[in-house]
C-alpha cells in the first residue's frame, strides 16, 4: 500500500485535499470517482524522515552483507517488512541498523521499500535505490538483491585495493614527519648550545634550521591549527562544482594516477551498467546511474553528453569511443555485446578485466611511490643532519 495526496472537487464545487492509501494510483482514482469527486491531481504523499539524518553513505561492505541477507530471506518466502524487522535486531553496523529500523516503520505506514530508501538520500547509493525500484516493478526482488550483493562485494574489493596501496606512503610520511620533529626540537637544541658557547660562525643552512627549530618548538600549535584550517578551506573550495570539475579534469592529466583513475571509473561504469541492464532498467536510465558511480565529475559529464545520441539510436560503443575517456578495450567489448545481443554479460566480463588491470596499475604505482618516498625522506633528514654537522668543521679549524 502506498499513500497518495489527492486534490479533488466535490459535487458542490468545493476543493478538498484528501490522503488515501492504495496499491496503485489508478485504484485511488477509481475510489475517488465512486465517492463522486472530480479528481484534479493524485500524487505520492511525501513523508518526513523522523529518524536520524546521516550524510555519510553506508559502506560497500555493509551493503553487500545486507543484500545477501535480504536475498536469502526473500528466497525463503519472508516478506520485505519481516526481513527488516529481523535485520534491525541483528545488524551490527549502528548506522545501517538505525536506517533499517526507520525503514521498517515506513513500510508499516504503507510505503514501498524503494520509497523508504529514496528518503535517505546520501546514505544509500542511487544504484541501490534504482535497482530496488526495478525489482519491485518486475517482481524479481530476490534476483536484484543477489546481483547487488555481488556488485558491492566487488566494489568493496576495489576500495580495499586502493586503500592498501595508500597505506605505505601514508605511514612513511608520518614517520618522516615525526623524525623531523624529533630532530629539530630535541636533538638540534643540544648542538645549538654547543655552537653558541664555542663562538663558531654558523652556515646559512644551519641558521635557517635553527630558526625553524625555534619556531616549531614554541609555536607548534599554530602549525597544527594552520594545517587543519587549510584542509577545511581546501575541502570547501573543492566542493564548488566548477572547481571540482577542473580538479577532476586535472587528475586525468597526472601521469602517475591517470591510468588508475580511468580504470577504476571504467570498472564501476561497466559493472553498474551491466547490473542495471540485466535488471530490466532502460539504457538511458542506466547511463544516468552508471555515470554517477565513476567517482569523477569530468567523466560523469562526458558520459551524460552521449545520452541524447543514444536516445536517437546511435550505438553506445561508437559514442564511448568518440569521447575517448574509457580504455579502447571497453569500447570494443561494448560493441561485441551490442552485436551479439549479450551486452550485460560482456559488460560484466569487461568489469572483471578492468579489475585485473586495476591490480596491475596499483602495483605499478606503489612500486614507483616507494623509492620516491624513501628518496624524499632521505633528502629531508639528510639536510637536517648536514646542517648540524657543518659547523663542526668550523670548530675543528678554529681548534687547529
Amino acid at each position: 500500500m502506498v499513500s497518495y495526496k489527492c486534490s479533488v472537487i466535490d459535487t458542490f464545487g468545493k476543493k478538498h485535499s484528501i490522503s488515501r492509501s492504495g496499491d496503485s494510483r489508478k485504484e485511488v482514482i477509481d475510489y475517488l470517482k465512486l465517492e463522486k469527486y472530480t479528481v484534479v491531481e493524485v500524487k505520492h504523499k511525501h513523508f518526513a524522515y523522523s529518524g536520524r539524518i546521516f550524510s555519510k553513505k553506508v559502506k560497500s561492505k555493509d551493503l553487500a552483507l545486507f543484500c545477501k541477507q535480504v536475498h536469502a530471506m526473500l528466497k525463503s518466502g519472508v516478506t520485505i517488512a519481516n526481513i527488516l524487522e529481523i535485520l534491525k535486531l541483528q545488524t551490527e553496523n549502528r548506522r545501517l541498523r538505525d536506517h533499517i529500523r526507520s525503514m521498517h516503520e515506513e513500510l508499516q505506514k504503507g510505503h514501498t521499500f524503494s520509497e523508504a530508501l529514496r528518503q535517505r538520500k546520501g546514505a544509500f547509493p542511487e544504484l541501490f535505490v534504482s535497482m530496488t525500484e526495478a525489482g519491485e516493478l518486475s517482481g524479481n526482488m530476490d534476483l536484484i538483491m543477489d546481483r547487488l550483493s555481488k556488485h558491492y562485494e566487488k566494489e568493496h574489493k576495489i576500495e580495499n585495493k586502493i586503500i592498501s596501496a595508500m597505506i605505505y606512503p601514508i605511514i612513511l610520511s608520518i614517520v618522516c614527519t615525526f623524525v623531523v620533529f624529533f630532530l629539530t626540537t630535541s636533538v638540534m637544541p643540544t648542538f645549538i648550545e654547543m655552537y653558541v658557547t664555542s663562538g663558531v660562525s654558523l652556515p646559512r643552512l644551519t641558521r635557517i634550521l635553527i630558526s625553524f627549530s625555534e619556531f616549531l618548538k614554541h609555536f607548534w600549535y599554530f602549525i597544527i591549527l594552520g594545517m587543519v584550517a587549510f584542509v577545511f578551506i581546501i575541502s570547501y573550495i573543492l566542493k564548488i562544482p566548477d572547481i571540482k570539475l577542473k580538479k577532476d579534469f586535472l587528475k586525468l592529466r597526472i601521469p602517475l594516477i591517470k591510468n588508475l583513475i580511468i580504470k577504476v571509473a571504467a570498472s564501476r561504469f561497466s559493472r553498474t551498467l551491466a547490473t542495471l541492464s540485466a535488471s530490466g532498467v532502460s539504457l538511458l536510465s542506466a547511463l544516468d546511474t552508471a555515470s554517477g558511480v565513476t567517482g569523477n565529475l569530468y567523466i560523469y559529464k562526458k558520459v551524460l553528453e552521449i545520452k541524447e545520441d543514444v536516445r536517437r539510436g546511435l550505438p553506445l560503443s561508437a559514442l564511448l569511443q568518440n569521447q575517448g575517456i574509457f580504455p579502447p578495450i571497453l569500447c570494443h567489448m561494448v560493441k561485441i555485446g551490442e552485436d551479439s545481443g549479450s551486452l550485460e554479460e560482456v559488460l560484466d566480463k569487461a568489469a572483471d578485466f578492468q579489475d585485473e588491470e586495476i591490480e596491475t596499475a596499483i602495483l605499478r604505482l606503489t612500486t614507483l611511490l616507494e623509492p620516491v618516498m624513501i628518496i624524499v625522506m632521505a633528502i629531508v633528514i639528510g639536510l637536517i643532519v648536514i646542517s648540524m654537522v657543518l659547523p663542526m668543521f668550523e670548530m675543528v679549524k678554529t681548534v687547529r
